[in-house]
C-alpha cells in the first residue's frame, strides 16, 4: 500500500523529467539541429536542472499522496487534477516560449520577459498572426498531453493503511522520499546549490543553453531579479553625470611604460584566496606569514598600490578577470543573464590566439562560476572531480593547495613550445576553516596563509626550472582583501598586493600608482598591444588617459573611495560617511556615489 505511493510519485518524476528531455530535443531541432552525440550530452548535462525543477514541481503531490496516508476519504485524483493541468500549461507555455525566443534573443528564458509583458502589441510586433497562432496550438497540445499523462498516472484514491506501528514506519519511510526530493531540489549535499551553471559543459554557448531547463533558468532569474535602476539614486542625472564622466575615460592604446620584454607571453594568473595585505609585511602586515612572497617580490614587478573592489570571492573574480567593479548588494556572477554580457580576459586572448583553461580544486558550480568561466571565455575547466578521492576532500572547500600547485604544475610542464596559452588558477586553502596540512604558526588564521604562501613559493621554484619560465608572465594577487577581524569599513582591509613574475618581464620594478585590482585587465592588455575598450570599467594605469588615480571598493551595503586627497567610506544602510581620512571630503564622497549610482543604473539596463 505504501508501495503504491511511492510508485506513483516515481512515476510522476519520470514524467516530468520526460517532459523536460523532450523540450530540449524540440529545442535543438527548431534553433540549431545538432549530432546525436551532441544532443545526448546536451540531455545529460541538463539532467540536473531538470531533477531540480522536477522536485519542486512535486511538492505539492508529495504532500497530497501524504495526507492521504491520514485523511481516509481524500480523493487524490479530485485534489491534483487542477495542479496538472495549471502546471501543463504553465510549462509548455515556458518552453514554447523559449523555444521561440531563443531565435530572437540568443539567450534562454529568463525574468526579461516581464519588461515585455506591459506592451505586448509592440513585443508582437516582429511576428507574423501565422506565427502566434502556431505557438498557441503547440501550447495547447503539449498541455492536454503532459497534463493528461499526469492525470492518468493518478489513482482516484489511495488504499487506506491501518493505524499502527508498521503506519508510522511507512511515514518515516515518506519523510525520507521527502528527503530525496529536497535533495533533487537543492542539487546534492556539496557546498554549492542547483544554479544555471550546473548544466554548462561545453565551449559552444548553444550547447550549454540548450541544456539549461527553461522553467528552472525563469525561476531562478525572477528570483535574483531586482529593480536595480532604483537604487542608490543618491545625486539628481546631472550632477551624477557631471561626477562620473572624468573617473572611466575612453581608453586609450597608447603605453607610456612598457614592463615586459615579450608582446606574446603565455599568462599565468594566479589568484590567491583572501590574500590581502593583512599577511604581506611589504604593505605594512604582519611579519614571517609570507616570507616566499617577500622573496619573489624582489623578484618581480610589484605594485603596492592596488585595492580589491570586493569582499567576496565571486566578486572579486568578476574584477579581476573582467575588469568590472562590485556591487555590495548583488553579485552579477550569480546573474547569467547579466554575466554573459561581460568582457574577459580569456575570451580577448582566445581572439588573440590563445587556448585557455581555468583550474579551481573545489566545487566550481558553486556561486556559478561554471556559467562565468564558460561565457568570459575558458575553454577547459578544472575543478575538483577531476581530482581524487583523497584530495578532493583533503579540506571541507576541495583540493588543498599542495594538490592544485602540483596539477597546475603537471599542466604547465606538458604544454607544447610552439602553443599560445593562458591558464587562470584560484587557490582555496586561505579560507575559514583555515585547517591546513602545515604547522609553521600558532595563530591558525596566518598558518593558513602561510600555507599558502609555502606551496606558492615551491612552486615558482619548480617552475623556474622549465622551458616555458623563459616566455611567462605569472599574475599574482588575491580576489579580495582580508584581516582577522574582517572589518571592511578600514581602508587597509582591501589593500592588497599584485606581483608581475616570469621570463617575459623586463626587470624587477615597484609601481607606486594607485589603482585597482579592476585595472588590471586593461593594463595588462595594454602592455600586450591588445584592445581593451570593452572593459569599461577597467583602466590601463600606464595609459596617457589615466590622469586621475583613485580607487573604489564596495562592501556589504556600501562603498570606500580613495585618491590623493584621502580616504572616504560610507554605509548606505546608515546613509551616512563612516570614515573620513585624513578630514572629511565632499568631493570623494560625491564621486563614489556617482560610481555606485551610474554602476546599478547600467546594471539594470541589461
Amino acid at each position: 500500500m505504501m508501495k503504491q505511493r511511492i510508485s506513483y510519485l516515481i512515476k510522476l518524476f519520470l514524467a516530468f523529467l520526460l517532459f523536460f528531455v523532450l523540450q530540449k530535443i524540440v529545442f535543438v531541432y527548431l534553433n540549431a539541429p545538432l549530432p546525436v552525440g551532441d544532443l545526448f550530452q546536451v540531455i545529460v548535462h541538463g539532467l540536473g536542472l531538470d531533477a531540480s525543477t522536477t522536485g519542486y514541481l512535486l511538492i505539492f503531490p508529495f504532500l497530497v499522496v501524504w495526507l492521504s496516508i491520514w485523511m481516509r476519504r481524500m480523493k487524490a485524483k479530485v485534489v491534483l487534477r487542477p495542479y496538472f493541468i495549471l502546471i501543463a500549461i504553465l510549462l509548455s507555455l515556458i518552453c514554447v516560449a523559449d523555444t521561440s525566443l531563443y531565435t530572437f534573443w540568443k539567450f534562454k528564458l529568463d525574468a526579461t520577459i516581464f519588461n515585455y509583458m506591459d506592451a505586448p502589441k509592440q513585443a508582437m510586433a516582429s511576428v507574423s498572426t501565422g506565427y502566434v497562432v502556431m505557438r498557441l496550438f503547440w501550447i495547447t497540445v503539449f498541455s492536454v498531453l503532459l497534463s493528461w499523462t499526469c492525470i492518468r498516472l493518478t489513482p482516484k484514491t489511495f488504499p487506506v493503511l491501518p493505524i499502527n506501528l508498521k503506519m508510522l514506519l511507512h511515514n518515516f519511510t515518506y519523510v525520507l522520499l521527502g528527503g530525496l526530493i529536497f535533495l533533487a531540489i537543492r542539487g546534492g549535499v556539496g557546498r554549492s546549490t542547483m544554479n544555471i551553471g550546473n548544466a554548462y559543459f561545453s565551449e559552444n554557448t548553444y550547447m550549454n543553453h540548450a541544456a539549461v531547463n527553461p522553467a528552472f533558468s525563469l525561476m531562478y532569474s525572477w528570483n535574483k531579479s531586482e529593480n536595480f535602476a532604483g537604487k542608490y539614486n543618491y545625486l539628481d542625472e546631472h550632477k551624477r553625470a557631471a561626477c562620473y564622466a572624468p573617473l572611466y575615460p575612453a581608453s586609450t592604446e597608447d603605453c607610456t611604460r612598457q614592463l615586459l620584454r615579450a608582446t606574446r607571453p603565455n599568462i599565468l594568473i594566479i589568484i590567491l584566496e583572501g590574500f590581502g595585505g593583512e599577511y604581506i609585511e611589504e604593505l605594512g602586515g604582519a611579519k614571517n606569514v609570507s616570507p616566499n612572497m617577500s622573496r619573489l617580490i624582489r623578484e618581480g614587478i610589484f605594485f603596492d598600490n592596488v585595492y580589491a573592489n570586493s569582499f567576496r570571492t565571486d566578486r572579486g573574480l568578476v574584477s579581476t578577470l573582467s575588469g568590472h567593479i562590485s556591487y555590495p548588494t548583488t553579485s552579477i556572477m550569480k546573474l547569467p543573464a547579466k554575466s554573459r554580457l561581460l568582457p574577459g580576459i580569456a575570451r580577448t586572448l582566445q581572439q588573440a590566439g590563445y587556448q585557455t583553461d581555468f583550474l579551481y580544486g573545489g566545487d566550481i558550480n558553486f556561486t556559478n562560476m561554471r556559467s562565468y568561466f564558460t561565457t568570459t571565455g575558458y575553454q577547459h575547466l578544472t575543478s575538483d572531480t577531476d581530482f581524487s578521492l583523497q584530495e578532493r576532500t583533503s579540506s571541507s572547500w576541495g583540493a588543498h593547495d599542495e594538490y592544485t600547485f602540483d596539477r597546475l604544475y603537471e599542466m604547465l610542464e606538458s604544454r607544447p613550445a610552439d602553443r599560445l596559452w593562458h591558464t587562470g588558477f584560484l587557490t582555496l586553502s586561505s579560507h575559514e576553516p583555515f585547517e591546513v596540512p602545515y604547522d609553521r604558526l600558532k595563530d591558525k588564521r596566518q598558518n593558513s596563509f602561510a600555507y599558502t604562501d609555502h606551496c606558492l613559493g615551491e612552486f615558482i621554484d619548480r617552475l623556474k626550472q622549465l622551458p616555458v619560465w623563459n616566455n611567462l608572465l605569472v599574475i599574482c594577487l588575491p580576489d579580495h582583501g582580508s584581516s582577522p577581524t574582517f572589518n571592511v569599513t578600514s581602508p587597509t582591509f582591501y589593500h592588497i598586493p599584485m606581483l608581475w613574475l616570469g621570463g617575459a618581464i623586463k626587470a624587477p620594478a615597484v609601481i607606486h600608482t594607485l589603482m585597482n585590482q579592476s585595472d588590471m585587465p586593461a593594463t595588462l592588455l595594454g602592455q600586450l598591444g591588445l584592445p581593451h575598450q570593452d572593459f569599461k570599467y577597467s583602466r590601463n594605469i600606464f595609459s596617457n588617459s589615466y590622469t586621475y588615480p583613485f580607487a573604489y571598493s564596495t562592501f556589504s551595503d556600501g562603498f570606500m573611495f580613495k585618491d590623493s586627497t584621502g580616504v572616504t567610506i560610507f554605509d548606505n544602510a546608515a546613509r551616512k560617511t563612516v570614515y573620513n581620512e585624513p578630514a572629511p571630503d565632499g568631493a570623494r564622497e560625491e564621486k563614489g556615489m556617482a560610481i555606485l549610482q551610474t554602476s546599478y543604473d547600467q546594471l539594470g539596463e541589461n
